[in-house]
């Protein structure tokens, strides 16, 4: 009776052995399909990643305005990062240009007067230090350093040679929507130019470079969108305008070579 007993006590363990391998079998063929499933599935086009991958950005720039300004202190003032200094660095700036456009003071002028006030003053401190048993003050001696004079050097030579490539490249007439674009800023430039002096283009630029990129920064998303409307029109206009006057222009000899 006990062999019996311990037979049919084996019997029924077994049997829900069985049972529970079919199931656990049945649920990772069911969780492998779905998950094939899934892997055979397209993506969605609204998945965020697409979505993200299709947003239209201004000027087509894909890095940061932070990076698109060049990074580090200037892009950080430029984009209000520490208020202070960017505002003392815009309200220096505008004394600047109210002393010189507004109140007419000369460069040359301000420079020698400045170096006036300064070496008087210290020419009084140093003589008076005697009598009243104080100490001199610390002039320090001031050397320019060779490495950043030609680091900016270098820089400044890249970017005139940079320059000098692409007016090289406007001016060989391969690219003619480059070629209007380029004489439309120009002619635009002349006419700015027309109504202010250098000084006040200057600080027009700088003022601009202190609130246009931070705005932009605060409000990107509306002004891709609109930038984006505002590109599609240009380019159906640049398409009439193209297929009505560009199409009718001869072209040059170099374009028929090119093609022959």
């Amino acid at each position: 009776m006990a062999d019996e007993h311990h037979h049919e006590e084996s019997k029924g363990e077994s049997l829900m052995d069985k049972i529970s391998e079919k199931i656990h079998g049945h649920d990772s063929s069911s969780s492998s399909d779905s998950d094939n499933d899934e892997k055979l599935k397209p993506k969605s086009p609204s998945s965020p990643s697409s979505i993200k991958s299709k947003i239209y950005r201004l000027f087509g720039r894909e890095k940061p305005v932070h990076h698109v300004l060049g990074g580090g202190k200037p892009a950080d003032i430029f984009l209000w990062r520490n208020k202070k200094v960017s505002a003392g660095v815009l309200g220096f700036a505008t004394a600047v240009w109210v002393l010189f456009e507004l109140i007419e003071y000369h460069l040359l002028t301000l420079i020698c007067h400045g170096f006036i006030l300064a070496l008087a003053i210290l020419f009084l401190w140093s003589n008076a230090s005697t009598f009243i048993n104080k100490s001199p003050p610390h002039i320090p001696e001031v050397h320019i350093p060779e490495e950043p004079v030609l680091q900016v050097a270098a820089a400044l030579r890249m970017e005139i040679n940079y320059a000098f490539a692409i007016l090289r490249d406007i001016a060989s007439g391969r690219d003619l929507k480059k070629f209007l674009s380029v004489i439309a800023g120009l002619w635009v430039l002349s006419i700015v130019g027309s109504w202010c002096n250098f000084l006040t283009l200057f600080y027009i630029a700088f003022v601009l470079l202190h609130t246009v990129p931070v705005f932009y920064e605060k409000y990107e998303d509306k002004v891709d969108a609109f930038a984006e409307k505002a590109a599609i029109e240009i380019k159906k206009q640049y398409a009439v305008f193209d297929a009505k006057v560009l199409s009718k222009i001869p072209r040059g000899p170099l374009k028929d070579k090119k093609k022959a």
